[in-house]
Protein backbone atom coordinates (compact mmCIF):
# COMPACT_ATOMS: atom_id res chain seq x y z
CA UNK A 1 0.00 0.00 0.00
CA UNK A 2 2.94 2.42 0.15
CA UNK A 3 4.43 3.90 -2.44
CA UNK A 4 8.39 5.34 -1.96
CA UNK A 5 8.75 9.07 -1.75
CA UNK A 6 11.68 11.28 -3.41
CA UNK A 7 12.85 13.74 -1.33
CA UNK A 8 15.83 15.51 -2.80
CA UNK A 9 18.61 13.10 -3.19
CA UNK A 10 16.92 9.87 -1.20
CA UNK A 11 13.94 7.79 -1.37
CA UNK A 12 12.01 7.18 1.31
CA UNK A 13 10.45 4.11 2.45
CA UNK A 14 8.39 2.30 4.81
CA UNK A 15 7.06 -1.19 6.01
CA UNK A 16 4.26 -3.49 6.70
CA UNK A 17 3.34 -5.82 8.96
CA UNK A 18 2.43 -4.22 12.23
CA UNK A 19 -0.20 -7.06 12.57
CA UNK A 20 2.82 -9.33 12.55
CA UNK A 21 5.28 -8.58 15.41
CA UNK A 22 7.58 -6.25 13.33
CA UNK A 23 9.52 -3.76 14.49
CA UNK A 24 8.62 -0.63 12.59
CA UNK A 25 11.40 1.97 11.39
CA UNK A 26 11.34 4.32 8.07
CA UNK A 27 14.23 4.23 5.92
CA UNK A 28 16.36 6.35 3.32
CA UNK A 29 18.03 5.11 0.32
CA UNK A 30 20.64 6.20 -2.04
CA UNK A 31 18.69 5.86 -5.48
CA UNK A 32 21.80 5.07 -7.23
CA UNK A 33 23.76 2.43 -5.39
CA UNK A 34 20.44 1.45 -3.28
CA UNK A 35 23.05 1.51 -0.03
CA UNK A 36 20.65 2.60 2.72
CA UNK A 37 21.82 6.42 4.28
CA UNK A 38 19.44 6.37 7.61
CA UNK A 39 16.84 4.49 9.20
CA UNK A 40 14.49 5.97 12.01
CA UNK A 41 12.88 3.25 14.01
CA UNK A 42 8.72 3.84 15.25
CA UNK A 43 9.92 1.83 18.27
CA UNK A 44 12.48 2.82 19.81
CA UNK A 45 14.97 0.93 21.56
CA UNK A 46 17.43 1.24 24.42
CA UNK A 47 19.14 4.99 24.55
CA UNK A 48 16.80 6.00 22.14
CA UNK A 49 14.01 8.65 22.45
CA UNK A 50 10.61 7.20 23.44
CA UNK A 51 12.08 3.53 24.40
CA UNK A 52 10.76 4.63 28.22
CA UNK A 53 7.24 4.02 26.85
CA UNK A 54 7.09 0.81 25.97
CA UNK A 55 7.28 -2.17 29.17
CA UNK A 56 10.03 -4.26 29.64
CA UNK A 57 11.46 -5.94 25.94
CA UNK A 58 7.32 -5.29 24.25
CA UNK A 59 9.57 -2.70 21.22
CA UNK A 60 10.82 -5.51 20.17
CA UNK A 61 8.02 -6.15 19.02
CA UNK A 62 5.88 -3.25 18.85
CA UNK A 63 4.84 -3.34 15.45
CA UNK A 64 4.09 0.47 14.33
CA UNK A 65 4.32 -0.14 10.58
CA UNK A 66 4.74 2.68 8.10
CA UNK A 67 3.08 1.50 5.18
CA UNK A 68 1.54 4.73 3.66
CA UNK A 69 3.68 7.13 1.82
CA UNK A 70 4.40 10.30 4.06
CA UNK A 71 4.21 14.10 2.57
CA UNK A 72 7.53 16.46 2.42
CA UNK A 73 7.43 20.05 2.76
CA UNK A 74 10.41 21.76 0.43
CA UNK A 75 10.03 25.11 2.63
CA UNK A 76 10.27 23.72 5.65
CA UNK A 77 12.59 20.47 4.97
CA UNK A 78 10.84 18.54 6.72
CA UNK A 79 9.19 15.06 5.96
CA UNK A 80 6.34 14.30 7.60
CA UNK A 81 5.24 10.42 7.89
CA UNK A 82 2.02 8.41 9.72
CA UNK A 83 2.89 5.56 11.79
CA UNK A 84 0.73 2.26 12.61
CA UNK A 85 -1.02 0.57 15.80
CA UNK A 86 1.42 -1.20 18.61
CA UNK A 87 1.95 -4.65 18.43
CA UNK A 88 -0.13 -6.58 19.41
CA UNK A 89 -3.22 -4.98 18.38
CA UNK A 90 -5.70 -5.16 21.33
CA UNK A 91 -3.20 -6.02 24.38
CA UNK A 92 -2.43 -3.12 25.20
CA UNK A 93 -1.77 -4.40 28.98
CA UNK A 94 1.47 -6.48 27.85
CA UNK A 95 2.84 -3.22 26.51
CA UNK A 96 1.74 -0.65 29.42
CA UNK A 97 2.63 2.93 28.47
CA UNK A 98 2.51 5.03 25.19
CA UNK A 99 3.95 3.31 23.36
CA UNK A 100 6.13 5.77 20.71
CA UNK A 101 5.71 6.33 18.16
CA UNK A 102 2.75 4.12 17.28
CA UNK A 103 -0.39 5.46 16.02
CA UNK A 104 1.45 9.26 15.80
CA UNK A 105 2.76 11.75 13.11
CA UNK A 106 6.18 12.15 13.24
CA UNK A 107 8.05 15.42 11.53
CA UNK A 108 11.76 14.50 10.27
CA UNK A 109 14.96 15.43 9.00
CA UNK A 110 15.48 14.19 5.37
CA UNK A 111 18.62 14.55 5.18
CA UNK A 112 19.53 12.76 8.51
CA UNK A 113 16.51 10.98 9.31
CA UNK A 114 16.56 13.39 13.22
CA UNK A 115 13.59 13.72 14.92
CA UNK A 116 12.06 17.12 15.36
CA UNK A 117 8.51 16.88 16.99
CA UNK A 118 5.96 14.26 17.13
CA UNK A 119 2.20 14.29 17.72
CA UNK A 120 0.59 10.90 19.38
CA UNK A 121 -2.96 10.30 18.22
CA UNK A 122 -3.97 7.10 19.94
CA UNK A 123 -1.66 6.06 22.89
CA UNK A 124 -1.33 2.94 24.06
CA UNK A 125 -4.12 1.76 21.79
CA UNK A 126 -5.89 -1.13 22.11
CA UNK A 127 -8.42 -0.85 18.67
CA UNK A 128 -5.83 -0.90 15.80
CA UNK A 129 -6.51 2.44 15.08
CA UNK A 130 -2.94 2.83 13.15
CA UNK A 131 -2.71 6.67 12.11
CA UNK A 132 -1.64 5.66 8.83
CA UNK A 133 -4.26 7.73 6.73
CA UNK A 134 -2.77 10.64 4.98
CA UNK A 135 -1.35 13.60 5.93
CA UNK A 136 -2.18 16.82 4.07
CA UNK A 137 -0.43 20.22 3.99
CA UNK A 138 -2.18 23.53 3.68
CA UNK A 139 -1.74 26.92 4.10
CA UNK A 140 -4.03 28.87 5.76
CA UNK A 141 -2.56 33.00 5.81
CA UNK A 142 0.54 32.68 7.19
CA UNK A 143 -0.19 29.33 8.92
CA UNK A 144 1.12 26.03 8.14
CA UNK A 145 -1.38 23.22 8.86
CA UNK A 146 -0.72 19.53 8.86
CA UNK A 147 -4.49 18.10 8.61
CA UNK A 148 -5.72 14.69 8.99
CA UNK A 149 -8.93 12.71 9.41
CA UNK A 150 -7.96 9.78 11.66
CA UNK A 151 -8.55 6.04 12.08
CA UNK A 152 -9.57 6.54 15.52
CA UNK A 153 -12.92 8.87 14.80
CA UNK A 154 -11.11 12.43 15.11
CA UNK A 155 -10.34 15.33 12.68
CA UNK A 156 -7.16 16.88 13.87
CA UNK A 157 -5.20 20.13 12.17
CA UNK A 158 -1.70 20.47 13.48
CA UNK A 159 0.68 23.62 13.45
CA UNK A 160 3.57 21.56 11.33
CA UNK A 161 5.86 23.57 12.11
CA UNK A 162 6.42 21.96 15.62
CA UNK A 163 3.85 20.01 16.07
CA UNK A 164 1.21 21.70 18.02
CA UNK A 165 -2.63 20.34 18.19
CA UNK A 166 -4.56 23.15 17.10
CA UNK A 167 -8.41 21.67 16.83
CA UNK A 168 -9.03 17.60 17.58
CA UNK A 169 -13.31 17.27 16.42
CA UNK A 170 -15.06 13.86 15.95
CA UNK A 171 -16.90 13.75 12.70
CA UNK A 172 -17.73 10.30 13.01
CA UNK A 173 -19.55 8.78 16.51
CA UNK A 174 -16.85 7.64 18.96
CA UNK A 175 -16.69 7.01 22.49
CA UNK A 176 -13.02 7.23 23.82
CA UNK A 177 -12.13 10.62 23.70
CA UNK A 178 -13.22 13.25 26.07
CA UNK A 179 -11.20 15.71 24.84
CA UNK A 180 -7.63 17.20 25.28
CA UNK A 181 -5.17 18.77 28.00
CA UNK A 182 -3.44 22.02 27.55
CA UNK A 183 -0.39 20.07 25.53
CA UNK A 184 -2.66 18.57 23.01
CA UNK A 185 -2.43 15.07 24.98
CA UNK A 186 -5.87 13.23 24.69
CA UNK A 187 -8.32 12.71 27.07
CA UNK A 188 -8.88 8.94 27.46
CA UNK A 189 -12.56 8.07 28.22
CA UNK A 190 -12.11 5.40 31.55
CA UNK A 191 -13.54 1.69 30.24
CA UNK A 192 -12.59 2.34 26.82
CA UNK A 193 -9.84 -0.53 26.11
CA UNK A 194 -10.34 -3.83 24.82
CA UNK A 195 -11.28 -6.17 27.62
CA UNK A 196 -11.12 -9.98 27.96
CA UNK A 197 -14.77 -10.46 27.95
CA UNK A 198 -15.23 -7.57 25.45
CA UNK A 199 -15.94 -3.85 25.09
CA UNK A 200 -17.53 -1.77 22.70
CA UNK A 201 -16.34 1.15 21.59
CA UNK A 202 -16.65 3.17 18.93
CA UNK A 203 -15.39 3.57 15.61
CA UNK A 204 -14.82 0.51 15.25
CA UNK A 205 -11.63 -1.54 14.10
CA UNK A 206 -12.30 -0.37 10.23
CA UNK A 207 -12.02 3.06 12.12
CA UNK A 208 -13.71 6.10 11.20
CA UNK A 209 -11.83 6.05 7.66
CA UNK A 210 -8.31 4.12 6.88
CA UNK A 211 -6.04 3.96 3.85
CA UNK A 212 -8.55 5.64 0.95
CA UNK A 213 -6.99 9.30 -0.42
CA UNK A 214 -9.21 12.20 1.27
CA UNK A 215 -8.96 15.81 -0.88
CA UNK A 216 -8.59 19.27 -0.02
CA UNK A 217 -10.28 22.25 -1.92
CA UNK A 218 -8.29 25.59 -1.07
CA UNK A 219 -11.48 27.49 -2.59
CA UNK A 220 -13.59 26.38 0.30
CA UNK A 221 -11.21 25.14 2.87
CA UNK A 222 -12.91 22.14 3.42
CA UNK A 223 -11.77 18.34 3.10
CA UNK A 224 -13.64 15.82 1.97
CA UNK A 225 -13.72 11.84 3.45
CA UNK A 226 -15.05 8.52 2.69
CA UNK A 227 -15.61 7.45 6.39
CA UNK A 228 -17.62 4.66 8.11
CA UNK A 229 -19.58 4.73 11.57
CA UNK A 230 -20.33 2.06 13.76
CA UNK A 231 -18.68 0.57 17.19
CA UNK A 232 -17.34 -2.78 17.54
CA UNK A 233 -16.67 -5.57 20.61
CA UNK A 234 -12.84 -5.35 21.30
CA UNK A 235 -11.76 -8.54 22.90
CA UNK A 236 -8.27 -8.91 24.68
CA UNK A 237 -6.48 -12.08 24.59
CA UNK A 238 -3.31 -13.67 25.50
CA UNK A 239 -1.21 -13.50 22.37
CA UNK A 240 2.40 -15.88 22.03
CA UNK A 241 4.62 -14.22 19.35
CA UNK A 242 5.48 -16.87 16.49
CA UNK A 243 7.84 -15.38 13.07
CA UNK A 244 5.44 -15.33 10.62
CA UNK A 245 2.09 -15.89 12.23
CA UNK A 246 -0.38 -13.27 13.19
CA UNK A 247 0.32 -11.21 16.57
CA UNK A 248 -2.97 -9.88 17.13
CA UNK A 249 -3.56 -10.12 21.11
CA UNK A 250 -7.23 -10.38 20.57
CA UNK A 251 -10.28 -10.15 17.83
CA UNK A 252 -13.45 -8.24 17.56
CA UNK A 253 -17.00 -9.03 17.12
CA UNK A 254 -20.19 -7.50 15.46
CA UNK A 255 -22.49 -5.60 17.90
CA UNK A 256 -25.23 -5.63 15.01
CA UNK A 257 -25.08 -2.36 14.72
CA UNK A 258 -25.83 -0.75 11.12
CA UNK A 259 -22.88 0.61 9.84
CA UNK A 260 -23.09 4.10 7.94
CA UNK A 261 -20.98 4.95 5.24
CA UNK A 262 -20.37 7.59 2.89
CA UNK A 263 -18.77 10.99 1.99
CA UNK A 264 -18.10 13.76 4.60
CA UNK A 265 -16.89 17.79 3.70
CA UNK A 266 -15.35 18.91 6.48
CA UNK A 267 -14.52 22.22 7.81
CA UNK A 268 -10.95 22.68 8.39
CA UNK A 269 -11.17 25.62 10.08
CA UNK A 270 -13.82 24.68 12.13
CA UNK A 271 -13.75 21.28 12.33
CA UNK A 272 -17.75 20.95 11.54
CA UNK A 273 -19.16 18.62 8.84
CA UNK A 274 -20.76 20.85 6.11
CA UNK A 275 -22.67 17.96 4.63
CA UNK A 276 -22.77 14.05 4.47
CA UNK A 277 -23.73 12.29 1.43
CA UNK A 278 -24.64 8.53 2.22
CA UNK A 279 -23.39 5.85 0.59
CA UNK A 280 -24.70 2.06 0.26
CA UNK A 281 -21.26 0.54 0.90
CA UNK A 282 -17.58 1.14 2.28
CA UNK A 283 -14.86 0.80 1.03
CA UNK A 284 -11.16 0.91 2.49
CA UNK A 285 -10.17 1.61 -0.68
CA UNK A 286 -11.85 4.05 -3.07
CA UNK A 287 -11.23 7.91 -2.51
CA UNK A 288 -12.10 11.22 -3.55
CA UNK A 289 -10.53 14.15 -5.97
CA UNK A 290 -11.86 17.49 -5.66
CA UNK A 291 -11.07 20.25 -8.34
CA UNK A 292 -10.47 23.66 -8.87
CA UNK A 293 -13.88 24.20 -10.44
CA UNK A 294 -16.88 22.54 -7.75
CA UNK A 295 -16.66 19.58 -8.69
CA UNK A 296 -16.00 16.26 -6.37
CA UNK A 297 -15.40 12.85 -7.77
CA UNK A 298 -15.98 9.58 -5.82
CA UNK A 299 -15.74 6.14 -6.89
CA UNK A 300 -17.67 3.67 -4.49
CA UNK A 301 -17.09 -0.17 -4.44
CA UNK A 302 -19.98 -1.18 -5.69
CA UNK A 303 -18.45 0.02 -9.13
CA UNK A 304 -19.85 3.88 -9.17
CA UNK A 305 -17.82 6.96 -10.58
CA UNK A 306 -20.25 9.88 -8.77
CA UNK A 307 -19.72 13.40 -9.72
CA UNK A 308 -20.79 15.63 -6.77
CA UNK A 309 -21.58 19.55 -6.47
CA UNK A 310 -18.72 19.89 -3.85
CA UNK A 311 -20.25 22.84 -1.87
CA UNK A 312 -24.16 20.97 -1.80
CA UNK A 313 -23.60 17.39 -2.43
CA UNK A 314 -26.18 17.65 -5.04
CA UNK A 315 -25.03 14.70 -7.32
CA UNK A 316 -24.19 16.10 -11.28
CA UNK A 317 -23.43 12.31 -12.95
CA UNK A 318 -22.96 8.61 -12.66
CA UNK A 319 -21.19 6.53 -13.91
CA UNK A 320 -21.33 2.68 -13.36
CA UNK A 321 -18.31 0.91 -14.38
CA UNK A 322 -19.30 -2.63 -14.55
CA UNK A 323 -16.78 -3.98 -11.63
CA UNK A 324 -15.72 -3.03 -7.84
CA UNK A 325 -13.23 0.24 -7.62
CA UNK A 326 -10.50 0.09 -4.93
CA UNK A 327 -8.72 2.86 -5.72
CA UNK A 328 -9.57 6.87 -6.31
CA UNK A 329 -10.67 8.71 -9.63
CA UNK A 330 -7.11 10.99 -10.34
CA UNK A 331 -7.06 14.13 -12.81
CA UNK A 332 -3.96 14.30 -15.75
CA UNK A 333 -3.66 16.75 -18.61
CA UNK A 334 -2.46 16.27 -22.51
CA UNK A 335 -2.04 19.06 -24.66
CA UNK A 336 -3.91 21.15 -22.48
CA UNK A 337 -6.82 18.88 -22.11
CA UNK A 338 -7.73 17.58 -18.51
CA UNK A 339 -8.84 13.89 -18.24
CA UNK A 340 -10.17 11.86 -15.36
CA UNK A 341 -9.27 8.49 -14.84
CA UNK A 342 -10.09 5.42 -12.82
CA UNK A 343 -9.42 2.24 -12.68
CA UNK A 344 -12.25 -0.47 -11.60
CA UNK A 345 -11.66 -4.47 -12.13
CA UNK A 346 -8.68 -4.41 -14.07
CA UNK A 347 -9.97 -1.68 -16.68
CA UNK A 348 -9.03 1.67 -17.23
CA UNK A 349 -11.35 4.38 -17.46
CA UNK A 350 -10.47 8.10 -19.07
CA UNK A 351 -12.76 10.33 -19.54
CA UNK A 352 -13.03 14.01 -20.66
CA UNK A 353 -15.25 17.00 -21.95
CA UNK A 354 -15.88 16.28 -25.92
CA UNK A 355 -13.82 18.94 -27.92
Amino acid sequence: TAAPLAVKDKIIVGVAGGEHGIRGFLDAYDPQTGRRLWRFNTTPGPGEFGNDTWKDNTWKRGGSGTWLTGSYDPELDTLYWATGNPGPDMDAEVRKGDNLFSCSVIALNPDTGARKWHYQFTPNDSHDWDANQDLILINRGTQKLLVQTNRNGIFYVLDRTNGKLLLGKPYVSQTWNDGFHPDGRPIVRPGSDSTPEGRVVAPSLVGGTNWQSPSYDPKTGWMYVVYADAPQRYLREPSTYEPGKAFWGGRTLPTGDPVLTGIKAIDTVTGDVKWDYKLSRGSLAAGVLATSTGLLLAATSEGNLIALNSKTAQPLWTMQTGGPIASSPMSYAVDGKQLIAVSASGVLYSLALPD
